[in-house]
């Protein structure tokens, strides 16, 4: 889809979003068009509508936005397409505006932001920093059944939830993974299969009350090549087809595992 054909954003109804392109287009108070949130280039970019849909319904214009995996900046950007303060985090930052700091331990006071949106390293695929304390560096299918990684993304889901008010919003956008065990035979599919999401649900669930469950397809180029699809079949594994997206209330006043039955959270008013 080209530039001049991007749709107007709107609020997407269902669990099930396909977004139409990895931007969106807006215009600022002096009428300049930006048409780009984040970095093209970058390798596992959040898309901007994605991080748009969860501002439009859990926050509002004066509520502050963390991201602790800010990557190539997308959800500041997005944060002010919509006027919202933002605070972006990344070991390795790309830009002036993403502050130095490990989402393990952010310069943040307790209870001092409204939304925690966090879209962390999938285990190793992608190599986002030379710093030998990133989460990316860490195998969620390694020789030790990914407990170092599981153990990281703990520390920064609970960093998320300290930061973060009560009453208040926190999402996590994730994959799980997959990978072929070495020497296997030819199409047997043998391999190592990550239940990431299940697993970051599971660790979420003891500090958060689940809201929704999101399902996002994902529009990875890759899997519209028939070499990648042939592959697929003929070795016996699935591509990814889909991220989830999780999205949290923080209610310390109700008992976990037991109001998280029985509490409806309430969108903020606006």
């Amino acid at each position: 889809m080209s530039r001049s054909e991007r749709p107007p954003l709107r609020v997407l109804p269902t669990t099930l979003w396909e977004y139409p392109s990895q931007h969106y287009d807006w215009r600022d108070a002096e009428g300049r068009l930006h048409t780009m949130q984040g970095d093209k280039d970058y390798a596992g970019a959040t898309p901007s509508w994605v991080i748009w849909q969860l501002l439009m319904r859990y926050t509002r214009e004066t509520d502050r936005v963390v991201d602790p995996f800010c990557g190539s900046g997308t959800t500041i950007d997005v944060c002010r397409s919509l006027g919202r303060p933002v605070k972006g985090f990344d070991l390795a930052p790309r830009r002036p505006d993403i502050l130095k700091a490990d989402a393990r331990k952010l310069p943040l006071e307790d209870q001092s932001v409204d939304f925690v949106f966090m879209d962390p390293p999938y285990s190793t695929h992608i190599d986002y920093s030379d710093d030998p304390g990133c989460i990316g560096k860490l195998d969620a299918g390694g020789d030790d059944g990914g407990r170092a990684y599981y153990a990281a993304m703990t520390k920064a889901i609970a960093e998320g939830h300290r930061v973060l008010k009560n009453r208040r919003y926190f999402a996590l956008y994730v994959s799980d993974s997959w990978k072929k065990k070495k020497g296997a035979p030819a199409g047997s599919g043998a391999g190592t299969f990550m239940p990431i999401g299940f697993e970051l649900f599971a660790i979420m669930r003891k500090h958060f009350v689940p809201v929704d469950i999101i399902t996002v397809v994902r529009q990875n180029q890759k899997l519209d090549k028939n070499n990648w699809r042939k592959t697929a079949v003929e070795e016996n594994f699935y591509l990814r087809g889909f991220n989830y997206l999780f999205i949290m209330k923080k209610v310390d006043d109700v008992v976990q595992g037991v109001g998280a039955h029985g509490t409806t959270p309430s969108r903020p008013s606006r």
